[in-house]
């Protein structure tokens, strides 16, 4: 991919590229493996977005001229480039299945063999209904119907079943995203569902399997995902994110969206406070001059009263962190089981947010933010760039996917929609 460039310290074996295609910002990461294990930051970049609306690709060019800008910025600081990415994704549909697949065994050794057979039987059992597959990967095995089995090798058991993660998307935007990224002079390794990336990056493995709900507030898509027994049981998406709340700002005062996201970012907060309707916020940057109109509700200076601002906030939060409410309680996160909520992305920056969906949604909620990597920039170690860090996670785990296994073997083994319904049924119901 890269000749691995020259840091103090262990030797870089691997490197890998990064593009996360928001509708925010699009941001790319170059990072190394060092020959003891250490991930390392190498070089990370960013740019506003274009050609990009909700997660899908509405202008080729300005698509393909944003992702270049980014790979580019970040190519600078690592000092070495890079000829392919790993690309996350948002939008396009995404939808979460779990599948599962069991064959004989006769109470013998498991071997190699068995395990590849299984998987083989798995990967004949996908039934995408015509829409495209992200993921197909073992989240773990069972034998003789019991779970949580990382690895059966060499065990005994009369039946080895293995419980299939597949990631679905709708094809065309996922070509679109995937030839705005080629147009930009990069192949394509995969293109990653940002929950999954994001995953890899804010949550530990004890909250995977203890049940968790992550929810990722992107600019224009809020992705609601529930995990628990070790892998994502399923994924629900909002076209909403915090660029509504940007926008609703920019309405209610009469402002330019730059300004509302500046009073969003510095002012916002998520949690009304006693001294807020004696404070005024300048609509204006410092040193900035006077930009159109004067802000509805101004004084003369052109500053508004902050208790306006957490009120537009808190009634467009109102609306989101319902309908969130509303996917958890369909993906069956309404149990005793699966009390933990992680908040991600960049709109779980916002001052408050936290204390303000712990209340709403009466459950324990902690920011996410991607984990200490060396070199990673502090700027860049905040929960709007989570998915961006997992994405180089995941493609240093190279996690196995069932479709890259040889057809050594011809199964006549087939999920069908009843077991597979069933199968999520019985997972959601054991541990929610």
């Amino acid at each position: 991919m890269a000749a691995a460039p020259r840091i103090p310290g262990p030797r870089i074996t691997k490197v890998f590229g990064a593009i996360n295609v928001g509708s925010f910002r699009i941001s790319a990461m170059i990072a190394g493996v060092t020959e003891n294990g250490e991930m390392v930051v190498l070089g990370s970049g960013h740019r506003a977005a274009q050609g990009i609306k909700r997660g899908y690709v509405t202008d080729m060019q300005s698509a393909s001229y944003a992702v270049r800008d980014a790979i580019e910025r970040a190519e600078k600081l690592a000092g070495t480039s890079v000829s392919s990415v790993w690309i996350g994704c948002s939008g396009a549909g995404l939808a979460s299945r779990i599948a599962q697949v069991e064959v004989p065994i006769g109470g013998r050794r498991i071997e190699e063999d068995d395990i590849e057979h299984l998987l083989v039987a798995a990967r004949d059992g996908i039934e995408p209904d015509g829409r495209m597959v992200l993921h197909a990967q073992p989240a773990h095995y069972t034998l003789d119907g019991a779970h949580g089995v990382a690895n059966p090798k060499g065990l005994h058991a009369e039946r080895l079943g293995v419980d299939i993660h597949v990631m679905l998307a709708d094809g065309a935007p996922v070509r679109n995203i995937t030839e705005a990224v080629q147009n930009a002079h990069l192949e394509v390794e995969a293109v990653v569902a940002s929950p999954v990336a994001a995953g890899y990056a804010c949550l530990s493995a004890e909250e995977r399997e203890l049940g968790v709900a992550l929810i990722e507030l992107g600019a224009e898509v809020t992705n609601v995902s529930v995990y628990a027994a070790g892998m994502l049981l399923g994924m629900m998406a909002i076209p909403t994110g915090s660029a509504d709340i940007t926008d609703a700002i920019a309405s209610h005062f009469g402002i330019r969206r730059f300004q509302a996201e500046r009073l969003k970012c510095v002012s916002g907060s998520a949690i009304a406070a006693p001294s807020d309707h004696r404070e005024l916020i300048p609509v204006n940057g410092p040193g900035e001059e006077q930009v159109g109109p004067m802000a509805r509700h101004a004084d003369d200076k052109n500053r508004v009263p902050r208790s306006e601002l957490v009120s537009v906030i808190t009634g467009q939060l109102d609306r989101l962190v319902g309908e969130i409410g509303k996917a958890l309680k369909l993906l069956g996160f309404t149990g005793q089981n699966g009390q933990q909520v992680v908040l991600t992305g960049g709109g779980a920056e916002l001052a408050g947010i936290a204390d303000y969906a712990q209340g709403a949604l009466g459950r324990p909620v902690r920011i996410g933010k991607p984990p200490s990597l060396r070199g990673l920039p502090e700027a860049h170690g905040v929960p709007g760039f989570s998915t961006l860090a997992g994405l180089v996670l995941y493609a240093a785990a190279d996690p196995v996917d069932i479709r890259s296994i040889g057809p050594r073997y011809q199964s006549t083994f087939k999920l069908t929609g009843i077991a597979l319904a069933r199968r999520v049924f019985e997972a959601v119901k054991e541990y929610f």
